[in-house]
């Protein structure tokens, strides 16, 4: 058990899976919790288990992100609750089906909770933790985010959105006391796959990863102070080979003139 204290932290979609694990570690670590879902039952049971092996106080908070007065009542929290400095956006669903065997109000409930949620609990919080110089924001995104084929269209653009909504509040907080971090898992064993169309066991064993080992990867990134984290990458130098020519092709994508290739008419066949 942790014997000392780190504030307090607000995590969504925590009454299961990936999120129910943040607590359970983040708990150890000697935060006090405020875990937000929908399903109370579970929540509390979740509460009460937690505070019993760890002594923390877990405040339970029963909210819809997709419903625009919940959201409201959580972003109230992170505004006004002073003991908070950490913000754990985990709230999600996904997707497995092609678009055109998708329901696309289904699809807008996703972009509801996937990127709407996400961003405006992190407007309400990003901004309460620079000006107290403290405070980390943790935003979990999917390795669909770089690998979009591999899913659902929309959803892995949601995911692309948090990566990308991700780096630039690095940028725009890094020397404000804000940690950001954006973790990108892949396969977890969690109720994600059912809910998506996909049970789990139809994904190769070799590469589902147990959410508990996720998380705890996760959080060792987070300790080496990584913006990005991808537990399931062998080896660190790709993605960094990946931003590299990323921020390579930055320098050349606004200028005064067309590029020479589409000033050139392509000969007539």
């Amino acid at each position: 058990m942790s014997l000392h204290r780190n504030g307090a932290a607000l995590i969504t979609g925590a009454s299961s899976g990936i999120g129910a694990a943040y607590a359970e570690r983040l708990a150890r670590r000697g935060y006090d919790l405020t875990i937000v879902a929908r399903n109370r039952g579970r929540l509390e049971a979740l509460a009460a288990r937690i505070s019993d092996d760890t002594g923390r106080a877990v405040e339970v908070f029963v909210a819809d992100l997709r419903q625009h007065e919940d959201l409201a009542r959580v972003e109230a929290a992170l505004k006004q609750d002073a003991s908070l400095t950490m913000l754990v956006n985990n709230a999600g669903v996904g997707a497995v089906a092609p678009m055109m065997h998708s329901n696309v109000d289904l699809m807008e409930d996703m972009i509801k909770l996937n990127v709407v949620a996400l961003m405006r609990l992190t407007y309400a919080a990003a901004p309460v933790f620079a000006a107290r110089g403290r405070g980390a924001i943790i935003n979990i995104s999917s390795v669909a985010a770089i690998a979009p084929e591999m899913l659902n269209g929309v959803y892995g653009g949601t995911k692309a959105f948090v990566l990308s909504f991700s780096q630039s509040l690095h940028h725009e907080f890094a020397d404000k006391g804000v940690q950001v971090q954006v973790v990108l898992p892949g396969a977890t064993s969690t109720a994600f796959w059912g809910t998506a169309g996909m049970p789990i066991s139809n994904l190769p064993a070799e590469r589902v990863m147990p959410v508990g080992e996720m998380v705890d990867a996760a959080l060792a990134g987070l300790d080496f102070g990584e913006l990005v984290t991808i537990p399931s990458l062998p080896h660190i130098a790709d993605w960094d080979a990946l931003e590299t020519a990323r921020r390579k092709l930055t320098r050349h994508l606004s200028r005064a003139h067309p590029a020479a290739r589409y000033r050139t008419r392509p000969a007539d066949a």
